[in-house]
């Protein structure tokens, strides 16, 4: 495609592409509530929280003897390897979790602490008195569900997710990208780089040409077949638009998803996970994700030896009524990923597919009656086979607002691991060298720490 293409050019490093290796990004719209994900445990931390957030402990009924947030009920994380940064502290799940808490305590899923936006590391004392550069427009939701997908504020057009297949792409010209980047939703921008597009593929499985393939749409009658047939040919064909390069580039396009789309879709007829999913929105989207993962070696697919897959779940703006839906939002969660974990044993897969959450930003430490507001830094997951599970990375902070782990209004967690971090760490197994991190992450450098460790 003339005009497209000669906008896209891009240069050949060396990301090792042997091998099959996805990453999950499960992204957690409105941004999760770190400080009621990740409960202390001991005595101490905990009282500490309760006092902090006495009006959410009141809401939630902590007290009762049935709160889910009472401390009994609370599920205990029994972390392995280096837990000196923890200070000796405990820390805990809500019940509605449980599926989560037992896949950290058995070894496939970790935890990472306080990662947020950041330009190069910053204390509180740099953000207050402005002397280091920020991330610009902290707290805002749309700008900061693009800093974390693109590492630029609202109106950015690449994710890292995108230049992750651009740079395993760019280093081998055998790679298939057709289906290389693939959203549950109808376009992801985490997913979009320069030579490469996100796919969508939504809950439920592909869509087919509806005009073709739905035979009410022309006539039902099989003496309509011919024209049906000749309407897909038309439909795919690539060389209208003559005497206008954007034309025939649209034209072109066109043809590309068209046939595509088929191809993916007769692949996507064998798809054979047995997994039951849950039956949420969740649930339904990592179960297309599993069988479109079980596809990956059959004809249309052959060659996609990376693949990032972009999932996503609302409803955690919760400046209210946080003790009713947070809850919900948990067991969604904790549900749909622990049948995700089931059918990738089943496919034999687990080790080469990594699932990792992301969101908008944490919430404030300090509760305002009956939930919280915007913050900064939160508290992720990363899950799969060849994750250091049952292992907390990064920074769990205390419970104290007056600390210097938080901003001085509001109790908002100051970033201790960047985005870029986060994201060089799920690169670097994925098969991406530092000179191919460094160009899809453009603050790296200002990091010594590149590799976070969660990776095996």
């Amino acid at each position: 495609m003339g005009l497209l293409s000669g906008m896209t050019a891009s240069q050949s490093f060396a990301a090792d592409t042997t091998g099959y290796k996805a990453l999950v990004c499960l992204f957690l719209f409105g941004g999760m509530d770190h400080g009621d994900t990740i409960l202390p445990f001991d005595l101490t931390s905990y009282n500490q929280l309760n006092t902090t957030r006495d009006g959410l402990f009141n809401a939630y009924g902590v007290g009762s003897g049935i709160s889910s947030r009472d401390r009994a009920n609370l599920l205990q994380l029994l972390p392995i390897g280096d837990t000196t940064p923890l200070g000796g502290r405990d820390f805990a799940l809500p019940r509605e979790l449980e599926p989560l808490n037992t896949l950290f305590n058995d070894g496939d899923l970790a935890i990472v602490g306080s990662v947020g936006p950041l330009i190069q590391p910053t204390t509180r004392a740099e953000f207050e008195a402005r002397s280091v550069p920020l991330p610009a427009r902290l707290f805002s939701h749309n700008d900061q569900q693009s800093t974390w997908q693109t590492l630029g504020t609202e109106g950015a057009v690449f994710g890292w997710g995108g230049r992750f297949i651009d740079a395993a792409s760019a280093a081998n010209v055998n790679l298939n990208s057709r289906f290389a980047a693939i959203t549950s939703g109808s376009n992801s921008v985490f997913l979009s780089g320069q030579n490469v597009q996100p796919y969508s593929v939504p809950a439920g499985g592909p869509r087919r040409i509806n005009v073709v393939n739905n035979r009410s749409v022309i006539s039902s009658n099989n003496a309509f077949d011919n024209t049906r047939s000749m309407l897909f040919d038309f439909l795919r064909r690539n060389d209208t638009g003559a005497g206008s390069a954007f034309a025939r580039d649209v034209a072109a396009l066109q043809s590309e998803g068209i046939i595509s789309g088929n191809d993916f879709a007769d692949a996507f007829a064998r798809a054979n996970v047995d997994t039951a999913f849950p039956n949420t929105s969740l649930g339904r989207q990592l179960d297309s994700v599993a069988n479109t993962i079980s596809i990956r070696n059959t004809a249309q697919l052959t060659g996609t030896n990376r693949q990032i897959f972009f999932v996503g779940i609302g409803g955690f703006d919760s400046h209210s009524n946080q003790a009713n839906s947070l809850p919900s939002r948990h067991s969604e969660i904790a549900g749909a990923v622990s049948a995700f974990r089931n059918s990738m044993v089943e496919l034999g897969a687990w080790n080469d597919v990594t699932l990792f959450t992301a969101s908008d930003f944490g919430r404030t430490l300090n509760d305002n009656g009956d939930g919280t507001d915007h913050g900064w830094a939160g508290h992720h997951f990363v899950a799969g086979g060849s994750v250091q599970g049952q292992q907390i990375f990064g920074n769990l902070a205390s419970s104290d607002p007056d600390s210097a782990e938080y901003t001085a209004s509001r109790g908002r967690l100051i970033p201790t691991v960047s985005v870029e971090q986060y994201a060089a760490t799920l690169g670097g197994w994925f098969g991406l060298d530092d000179t191919e991190l460094d160009g899809a992450l453009p603050n790296l450098s200002n990091f010594s720490n590149r590799d976070l460790g969660f990776m095996a």
